[in-house]
C-alpha cells in the first residue's frame, strides 16, 4: 500500500484518541531529584533512583505535582484529594528499573474537558478521560553506533503528565486542532516548554473505523510517538485509509503499536499491543498515597492566569478584535501579554496594537528566529512608536523606517525621529509650498488631471512626498493638491 490513496468510503467513520505527553517543567525529576536539562552528553544526568540501584527509594516531586494540579483546574477537571502511584512493568533496555513509576487506577486529574476550534469554524467540546504523572523512560540510541544500540539514560525518570483523551475525535484535523489547543494550554500555563523537536510535548495516537456512528468502536491501532503537528495529521489520515481499504477487503485489524514513517508518508508495524494486564500494575510499595489539601487545590485556582479561551473571547467582545487577530494573539501567552502591554498605553485603540504586534514585530522575530521574550523593541519602545503615529507626528511608512531602526538598536522611537529629522510635515504653509513646485515641474500632468484623468493625484502625491522626504501628512497633502489641481 502507497501513501497516495483514494478517500474511502464515507460510510465509515473514524474513530481517534490522543494521549499526550507533556513535560513537565520542573528543575528536577520526578522522583529522583536528578537534573533534566536537555541536551547534556548521554547518561551525565542520570541518578542511582533512576538506575534502579539497591537501597534506593523515590521521593514525590512536588512542584511537578503543583503543574499536574493547575493543568487539572484548567480543565475544569476534578483533582483527587487522594491519588496512586503504580508500577507500569515491562522489560526494554531504556527502562533499567524493569518497571516505570505512572498512575493507573486513581490518577491525580479526573474526568475534565477542552473547547477547541477547528480550522473549518466549528467549536467542539473534547472529553478528557484522565492526566496522570509518570517518570518518563530513558532513550535508545539506533544511529550512533555500527549495528548496535546505545542507551541514555538521560531522560529516565524525566517528570511527564500524559492527558488522555476520550475517543471522541473523527478526523485528523480536529485531532490536530485539539493537540495545538493542549500544547497552546501548556505553555500559557507555563508548566510545560512544548518543544516538540526535543521531545517534550509528544503524543500516541490511538485509530480505529467503524460502519457509521451508531456501529460499536472498531478495534484500534496506536502510532507512538509523534513530535510534530504535521506527522500527527499525517499518519492519522494514513492509518484512516489503511484500516478502511483492509476492511473492505476483508481483513481483520490487528490491535498493535505503529510507528510514523515521514520520508514514505506510512505507519508501520512495531510491535503487537499491550493491554493493561500486560504491564501487571500494582500500587507501588515505596510510595505512599499522594494527599492534596483542598486548601492546596483553592490557592492554585486562585493563582490561575486567565486562561487563552477566556481572553480570546475578551479581545472579541470588548475590544472588538476580528476572530483572526484574537487567535493569533492568544496562541501565546506572551504575545498576548506584549499586546496588552503595548495597549495599556494606548487605551481604545486596540486594532492599531494588534496589526503591530502581529505584523511588524511577528515578521522580525520570524526572521530573527526569537521569541517575543527577547525582541530587542519592549512593548514600552513600541508604544512610544504608536503614540506618535497616532497622533501624527510621522507618517505609516517612516514609522516602519524608525520600528526597523529600533530593532537594530539605534534608540527609542523619539531619539531617531529627531535624530534623522523624521518629524512629519503638518505645516499648511510649508505643504503649500511643495506642492506649487511640483505643479510648476510637470505642467503637462497638471492639464492631463485637469482634462479628467484624475488617476494622476497619486503621482502628484508621490512626488510631493519625494520633495518632503516621506514628511509630508498624507491626509493634509492630498486636501490641498486637490485644492491646488481644482485651481
Amino acid at each position: 500500500m502507497n501513501a497516495r490513496m483514494k478517500p474511502a468510503a464515507s460510510a465509515w467513520q473514524a474513530v481517534i484518541g490522543l494521549e499526550i505527553h507533556a513535560q513537565l517543567s520542573t528543575a528536577s525529576k520526578l522522583f529522583s531529584g536528578a537534573s533534566t536539562a536537555y541536551g547534556a552528553e548521554p547518561n551525565t544526568q542520570t541518578a542511582l533512583l533512576d538506575c534502579a540501584m539497591p537501597g534506593t527509594l523515590p521521593v514525590p516531586n512536588r512542584e511537578a505535582v503543583r503543574k499536574a494540579i493547575q493543568f487539572g483546574l484548567a480543565i475544569d477537571a476534578t483533582i483527587a484529594p487522594q491519588s496512586v502511584f503504580a508500577r507500569k512493568n515491562y522489560f526494554y533496555p531504556d527502562l533499567p528499573k524493569g518497571y516505570q513509576i505512572s498512575q493507573y487506577e486513581l490518577p491525580v486529574v479526573g474526568a475534565g474537558r477542552l473547547r477547541v476550534r477547528v480550522d473549518d469554524g466549528r467549536v467542539i467540546e473534547v472529553e478528557i478521560q484522565r492526566a496522570h504523572l509518570e517518570e518518563d523512560a530513558g532513550k535508545s540510541v539506533h544511529d550512533a553506533f555500527h549495528a548496535e544500540t546505545g542507551i541514555d539514560l538521560n531522560r529516565a525518570g524525566t517528570p511527564l503528565l500524559e492527558i488522555v483523551s476520550a475517543p471522541v475525535l473523527h478526523s485528523a484535523a480536529e485531532a490536530v486542532a485539539y493537540m495545538r489547543t493542549v500544547h497552546t494550554l501548556v505553555r500559557w500555563l507555563g508548566i510545560c516548554d512544548g518543544n516538540m523537536q526535543e521531545g517534550s510535548f509528544r503524543c500516541d495516537c490511538n485509530v480505529s473505523v467503524r460502519r457509521g456512528s451508531d456501529a460499536p468502536l472498531g478495534t484500534r491501532t496506536e502510532i507512538k510517538n509523534v513530535n510534530s503537528f504535521r506527522f500527527v495529521e499525517k499518519a492519522i489520515e494514513y492509518e484512516i485509509e489503511r484500516q478502511i481499504r483492509a476492511l473492505e477487503n476483508g481483513e481483520a485489524i490487528v490491535q498493535e503499536t505503529r510507528l510514523y514513517d515521514p520520508a514514505r508518508h506510512q505507519t508501520r508495524s512495531m510491535r503487537s499491543k499491550e493491554s493493561a494486564d500486560d504491564y501487571r500494575y500494582f500500587p507501588d510499595p515505596d510510595l505512599p498515597p499522594l494527599v492534596i489539601a483542598a486548601a492546596d487545590i483553592a490557592r492554585e485556582r486562585d493563582a490561575l492566569p486567565e486562561l487563552p479561551q477566556a481572553r480570546r473571547e475578551r479581545y472579541v467582545a470588548q475590544l472588538g478584535l476580528p476572530e483572526a487577530d484574537a487567535d493569533q494573539l492568544c496562541a501565546d501567552r506572551a504575545t498576548a501579554d506584549y499586546f496588552e502591554a503595548v495597549l495599556a498605553v494606548l487605551p481604545g485603540q486596540a486594532k492599531l496594537c494588534a496589526n503591530w504586534v502581529l505584523g511588524e514585530v511577528a515578521a522580525s522575530l520570524n526572521e530573527a528566529g526569537i521569541e517575543i521574550a527577547a525582541a530587542p523593541v519592549s512593548a514600552a519602545a513600541l508604544a512610544q512608536l504608536l503614540a506618535r503615529l497616532r497622533e501624527g507626528s510621522i507618517s505609516g511608512k517612516i514609522a516602519k523606517d524608525v520600528f526597523a531602526a529600533m530593532w537594530a538598536g539605534e534608540g527609542s522611537a523619539d531619539a531617531i525621529i529627531e535624530a534623522r529629522g523624521l518629524r512629519q510635515i503638518s505645516d499648511s504653509g510649508a505643504l503649500a509650498a511643495a506642492i506649487a513646485a511640483v505643479l510648476a515641474e510637470h505642467p503637462s500632468q497638471v492639464a492631463d488631471y485637469r482634462g479628467g484623468n484624475e488617476k494622476l493625484l497619486q503621482f502628484f502625491v508621490g512626488q510631493a512626498m519625494k520633495r518632503t522626504r516621506g514628511q509630508a501628512n498624507p491626509q493634509q497633502l492630498n486636501e490641498l493638491l486637490r485644492r491646488a489641481l481644482a485651481g
